[in-house]
């Protein structure tokens, strides 16, 4: 099942290349008894629903063709929405200065989950500046230790 996400990263590639779209991520996930294939899309300024659909149909005649899944699937194509994952160096640079959530594989310093502005990255760190009651503190996590990380929505 693991072989899915990159073939269809190798098909959706060249449909958002020709529609000025970014790939964000895809996720080949069972929920239930049912299979979901998503894929998230962006630009600079948003998607919009008809171009997600453009996005479906093309990519769905690519999967009909080759029909590498062999058992029944939902596709789902849609913007990450606000806490877009970051996944790639690119999204952790395009970050520098917003909100965001990490979690990580093991505690740095006692804790496994930082929220806060992310101050600086490179391939090796990055560092968040929380706020912990009206203090300010760094916190420095080695990007092999990230688990997951998101933009953060605050309010």
């Amino acid at each position: 099942m693991s072989k899915i996400t990159p073939l269809v990263e190798e098909l959706v590639l060249p449909i958002l290349d020709s529609m000025s779209l970014e790939l964000v991520d895809i996720e080949y996930v069972k929920e239930g008894t049912n299979w979901f294939l998503r894929v998230f899309v962006d630009k600079p300024t948003g998607v919009d629903i008809e171009e997600c659909g453009l996005v479906s149909e093309r990519l769905s005649e690519k999967l009909d063709e080759l029909d590498p899944i062999q058992h029944n699937y939902f596709l789902e194509v849609s913007s990450p929405g606000a806490e877009r994952p970051l996944k790639k160096e690119q999204d952790f640079q395009k970050a520098v200065g917003k909100q965001v959530h990490i979690k990580t594989y093991e505690p740095i310093d006692g804790e496994k989950v930082f929220e806060g502005k992310l101050v600086s990255y490179d391939q090796e760190s990055l560092t968040i500046e929380t706020l912990i009651k009206t203090r300010k503190k760094q916190v420095h996590i080695p990007t092999d230790k990230v688990a997951k990380a998101r933009l953060a929505v605050t309010f």
